[in-house]
């Protein structure tokens, strides 16, 4: 297994699995499957954060497919800049529970601890997702808010629970693996 940053040559592996995401899980996504199958592969590009050091994908790799992917990207905004945000965690139904995710989270932090002023990494996810939200906090992460409804899937409402990790005091790093 290989977890690595994504380049622009893994745009259309990319936007497969994210498409296999939003379809198998919408309850665990914001983002809509019918959204994503109108991107292209410029924009996929675009979000993949190629050439950045402070917006990136890393992803797990397997015999050349991708099994597992997750973003970050660095606030922009002169008063917010000190923030990053997690997003669009994922790993296939069959590489579920091997630790695929705290690798790649571990891999992401790493990154951000060492972009200069980042002080605090940021995410969000629906508390339907309880492996998730276990995984978080087992790297560190707080929460600190819940937005009710946040999510409606069909006819269905699911709540976003905030969580953070101050990267200075709150991330173990090596140990967390």
């Amino acid at each position: 297994m290989e977890i690595r940053p994504l380049t622009g040559d893994d745009a259309a592996e990319w936007w497969r699995l994210r498409l296999e995401a939003l379809e198998s899980d919408p309850e665990a996504f914001s983002a809509s499957a019918e959204d994503h199958r109108s991107l292209g592969l410029d924009e996929v590009r675009k979000r993949l954060g190629v050439g950045r050091d402070d917006q990136f994908v890393v992803g797990a790799w397997e015999d050349g497919r991708l099994v597992g992917m997750a973003g970050f990207y660095r606030e922009t905004g002169p008063k917010v800049r000190h923030k990053g945000r997690i997003w669009g965690v994922y790993v296939t139904d069959k590489r579920r529970g091997e630790g695929l995710g705290r690798q790649m989270l571990h891999e992401i932090l790493t990154r951000a601890s060492a972009i200069d002023d980042i002080e605090q990494v940021l995410l969000s996810v629906a508390v339907t997702q309880e492996s998730a939200v276990r995984l978080y906090r087992s790297v560190g992460f707080e929460p600190f808010g819940c937005e009710p409804r946040a999510l409606k899937v069909g006819d269905r409402t699911i709540d976003e629970q905030y969580l953070v990790l101050h990267l200075r005091d709150g991330w173990r790093g090596a140990e967390s693996r």
